[in-house]
């Protein structure tokens, strides 16, 4: 299990303590995005509801892209908590530095670095 990243002098690691906060706020956002799929997928609450959905293509391509958008990062998390589960989670995908911990406590799917996210987003 990746557990300690050396930046200068300066070491972080993932205690156990990070990784279970880290391992909840995943399974939340799981949850979470598993209800607003079915949400989306679901039948519209009433008849007048859903006739002002047929009436407005937009808010059904909205719907279309929240509903991928939430696939796409349902996605994430379930691989992150498989990294989790196999001891590979924290490190970067790219640079296999330890993510610090701030990053992954505002994004617990993180597959790379700050700096490497910043170098693949240049890329782009």
């Amino acid at each position: 299990m990746v557990n300690h990243q050396t930046i200068g002098q300066r070491r972080t690691h993932l205690s156990a303590e990070d990784l279970a906060a880290l391992r909840e706020n995943l399974h939340e956002q799981r949850l979470f995005r598993r209800e607003q799929l079915c949400r989306l997928a679901g039948p519209a609450g009433s008849r007048a509801e859903e006739r002002r959905e047929q009436q407005a293509a937009g808010q059904i391509e909205v719907r279309v892209q929240l509903a991928a958008s939430a696939r796409m990062v349902l996605a994430d998390v379930e691989e992150a908590l498989r990294r989790m589960d196999q001891g590979t989670y924290g490190a970067c995908h790219l640079c296999r530095h330890v993510i610090a911990l701030d990053r992954l406590t505002i994004v617990p799917q993180a597959r790379y670095c700050a700096r490497c996210q910043q170098v693949k987003e240049a890329v782009r």
